[in-house]
């Protein structure tokens, strides 16, 4: 069986962290990377105290997901890498079940295990590459539609049932069981995102290089989801609108891009008519408040794309 290591990012998630790296210890990785993107709420000196196994990489600052990505990979020597954010932990098996499904798939760049919640209830992983027609795919009536037709319910996605193993377009970065040689073949992670879509563009630019993305439940990593990112709310929310928008900068050209950006706008449009309505109606302070900050995201998001792509 093939080495792997681990390799875990975090930003002031502390106490997530310790259980995270408490349940990869338990696995026995031939490395353990942290790569820290310069947390000051106690995270760093609780590694080196706790976790003196643990090779720690503290950076001055975040430069975002997917250049720490990079730095973790470089740190590593291992054939294979589970990249892991720090509110997530394996469970039992997980590791050495992954590295064996990556020696059993020479094609495969990346593996993306079954996802579940701290309830032990699914956590959807797998996702369609961005289009302007994905976009309305998601939204009512369409969605709905799609999900009850049994010829579409099952090739869609967002709605395949996760039990059972298939070629998929990308899987959530969460956690992914990546093959350096995939990784390295393709550039690594495209550093210009920011924040979200880096594993999107991952899985892109590999299947265009040749190599697939699987989805496989023969693993099991639990993800609360959005600990770091719920700190920077309002930041985190125009980030990810614009980082979809960035994916088809880099990808698309022409009218396709013309038509994701019109898609981007009349999406922001909407919710910003949605979110004032809500704030209109309520009745309670922190609900106004969060719907007066909302706003603030869908009209940053509409400035910052009023240009031509």
């Amino acid at each position: 069986m093939s080495r792997m290591a681990v390799a875990v990012i975090s930003w002031n998630t502390r106490e997530l962290l310790r259980a995270c790296l408490t349940s990869c210890l338990a696995e026995r990785p031939d490395e353990l990377v942290v790569v820290d993107n310069g947390s000051y709420d106690g995270s760093i000196d609780m590694v080196r105290r706790e976790f003196p196994s643990v090779r720690l990489k503290v950076l001055p600052a975040n430069p975002g997901y997917g250049a720490a990505s990079n730095i973790a990979f470089r740190l590593c020597r291992a054939a294979n890498v589970l990249l892991l954010n720090s509110d997530t932990e394996v469970r039992p098996g997980a590791l050495a079940a992954l590295s064996q499904a990556l020696d059993e798939r020479p094609h495969t760049g990346v593996l993306g295990p079954k996802l579940e919640n701290p309830d032990g209830s699914l956590q959807r992983s797998v996702f369609p590459f961005p289009s302007p027609y994905i976009s309305f795919l998601k939204r009512q009536p369409l969605s709905g539609l799609v999900t009850r037709l049994p010829g579409l319910r099952e090739h869609y996605p967002l709605n395949f049932a996760h039990n059972r193993e298939r070629r998929v377009p990308w899987v959530l970065g969460a956690a992914q069981a990546i093959r350096r040689e995939a990784f390295e073949a393709v550039g690594g992670f495209d550093e210009s995102y920011v924040m979200y879509y880096e594993e999107v563009d991952l899985c892109y630019r590999m299947r265009r290089a040749g190599w697939d993305t699987r989805f496989v439940p023969v693993a099991t990593v639990m993800h609360v989801g959005g600990a770091a990112t719920r700190q920077r709310r309002q930041e985190m929310l125009v980030r990810l609108t614009l980082s979809s928008l960035e994916f088809h900068r880099h990808h698309d050209r022409g009218a396709r891009l013309a038509l994701a950006r019109q898609v981007v706008r009349m999406s922001a449009r909407a919710w910003l008519w949605r979110d004032t309505l809500r704030y209109l109606l309520s009745r309670s302070t922190p609900q106004r408040e969060r719907l007066c900050q909302d706003r603030e995201v869908w009209r940053e998001v509409l400035t910052r794309t009023s240009t031509g792509p």
